[in-house]
């Protein structure tokens, strides 16, 4: 047997034993007695309802932002950036610090996406749905020159 062969044929002994060794390595059991344990009646814990945080930063203020944007985007008004709109303003943010997108393109198709934002100091609250983004997409992003979207936006004139 030349050397590289018998290389070969070690270090494949040394592999099928590591993996027979892993294959009878016993699991780990949670424990089910003692002060660590889960009790069986407690209820798993929610996580608080985001709420808005006036004096807060953009970063402060997402989770609330992506709420509202979710649930919206769960709703049968998915593809309306006017409900966006409103159920931002109804969450607590300002309409006057906002932007949206048009829901329809030049040629009247709806939009393959709809972006909105709320501008919240230097900063920009921004959201992103539609059919071609897939699941809402939320960020904070640095305002560009006092806005947060660049480009040919809708008035918010309701």
């Amino acid at each position: 047997m030349r050397r590289w062969e018998r290389r070969a044929a070690g270090a494949l002994a040394i592999v099928s034993t590591l993996a027979a060794l892993a294959a009878c390595a016993p699991e780990p059991v949670a424990p089910t007695t003692g002060p660590t344990a889960p009790s069986a009646s407690a209820a798993p814990t929610a996580a608080p309802e985001p709420t808005l945080v006036p004096d807060g930063s953009a970063a402060d203020n997402l989770p609330l932002f992506t709420r509202v944007v979710a649930d919206v985007w769960g709703s049968e008004q998915r593809g309306a950036g006017r409900a966006y709109v409103d159920a931002l303003v109804a969450a607590g943010f300002d309409k006057a610090a906002m932007q949206v997108t048009r829901d329809v393109s030049t040629v009247g198709n709806a939009a393959e996406s709809i972006q909105f934002s709320v501008r919240w100091g230097e900063e920009c609250l921004i959201g992103q749905v539609g059919p071609e983004t897939g699941d809402p997409v939320t960020s904070v992003e640095a305002a560009i020159d006092g806005v947060c979207l660049i480009g040919n936006t809708r008035p918010i004139d309701w």
